[in-house]
Parts: C-alpha cells; structure tokens; sequence
C-alpha cells in the first residue's frame, strides 16, 4: 500500500529487517526525486551511498525492477527510467481509474480527527508550494495521498496505486525544477470539501481532476532524449 513517511520513523525503522530497511530508504529516494529519471547509478554506489550490504541492496534492486521503478543497466548500474508519451496516458488513466474509487471509499470512513490531519498536511504541502520548497512539497503532496488511501481500506487498490506512484513520482521532481512551485495544480481544497460533506462523488471528481492535472504537468515536461532509457 501507499506508506506515510512519518510511519518509517525510528524508532520503528530501526526494527526492521535490514533488506527491507534498505528497500524502503532506496524506494523513498526514487519516491521523492532524489534519483533522477534518466539517473544512472552503480550498485557499488548505492551499497556505499545506504551504508548496507550487497546482498540487501541487490534484494531491494530486484524488487524494484519487479515493479517498474528501476531498469538495470550493464556494468553493474541502474537507473530510474524516463517516461514516454504512451506511459503516461497509461498512468493517467489507471490512476484515473483507481484513485477516484479509492477517494470514494475513503469518503464513508473519514472521522473529524482524519480530516484535521489531512487539513494539516494539505496546509504544510501549501506553505511548501508557497516557499518554493520542492522536498517539502513532494513529501507533503504523498503524505496527504498515503493517508487518504489509507482510509479507504482497500488494500489491493492501495497497492497497486503504490507502483504507479513508483513510476511517476520521479517526474514530478522535474516538473518541480521546470515550473516551480506555484503553478503545480492542487484540488485537495475541493476534494477536502467534498470529504468533511461525505459526498464520494465530488470527492472522487476532486480526485480524478488532480491526478490529470498532475500528469498533463509531467506530459509537459518530457524530455525527448534517451528513449532507450523509458519504459512503456
């Protein structure tokens, strides 16, 4: 499922395995931008980069690549791979698909205490957005997703969400560096409205408006060099 940040603090962090330790820390850095599309890096790198062993890093590679977020390259390196025209109406539409129905379910469970937390995240993405703080932003605007769909209670919905977030999260760092952030559209203001009047419709409409929204930004910012490094 989509993961809230906040919940792979330590101390629980500390507790887990070391592969899936390792995982999460290399699945944030694609998450948030850190690795660019296009980024190519070494195994050798990423192992002294995360301070982990091969094996754990190699596990968390794998798992990756299973998943779309990674493509290996040869001599030992891989990279985040650049989107094409074609797999971005993909991701559109899936998540066109899903994450309005996933607004919905959310919308019959969400209590008051729910709806200040996803206030208080949407007003801190705002002050990012405000600042010009890209990290900020694309930590907030997660935060708020992951909690919502979290509410909805529909794990394999959650989880499939969660690989196309793997996908196209990476972009949006460079729609942030292309645009800044001021202009990157933001419905979370209707969608809150929708929520604390318990109409899934309009929550789901709210929904379905941000994520094109969102990837009309990305469609934008394509870059057209390297095909060979994007996947479809």
């Amino acid at each position: 499922m989509l993961r809230n940040p906040a919940s792979d603090a330590p101390p629980t962090a500390a507790k887990l395995p070391a592969h899936q330790h390792v995982y999460e820390q290399l699945r944030a850095r694609i998450l948030f931008g850190d690795l660019a599309p296009g980024q190519a890096v070494t195994i050798q790198g990423l192992v002294d980069d995360l301070d982990a062993g091969m094996t754990p890093v190699r596990e968390a590679i794998r798992r990756l690549i299973s998943g779309g977020a990674l493509s290996m390259l040869g001599n030992r390196r891989v990279i985040v791979p650049e989107l094409t025209e074609s797999c971005i109406e993909q991701l559109d539409f899936m998540r066109q698909s899903l994450e309005p129905q996933l607004a919905r379910l959310a919308t019959a469970r969400v209590t008051d205490e729910d709806l200040s937390s996803l206030k208080a995240q949407d007003d801190a993405l705002n002050t990012a957005i405000s600042q010009g703080d890209i990290p900020g932003y694309l930590t907030h605007n997660y935060q708020f997703h992951a909690t919502l769909y979290e509410l909805a209670q529909a794990p394999i919905l959650s989880a499939t969400v969660d690989r196309l977030w793997l996908r196209f999260a990476p972009s949006l760092r460079v729609v942030c560096g292309r645009y800044g952030t001021l202009n990157l559209p933001d419905k979370h203001a209707d969608l809150l409205v929708a929520l604390r009047a318990r109409d899934a419709e309009a929550a789901a409409t709210a929904m379905a408006e941000d994520v094109h929204q969102g990837m009309l930004q990305i469609r934008a910012s394509l870059d057209t060099a390297s095909p060979a490094k994007r996947f479809d």
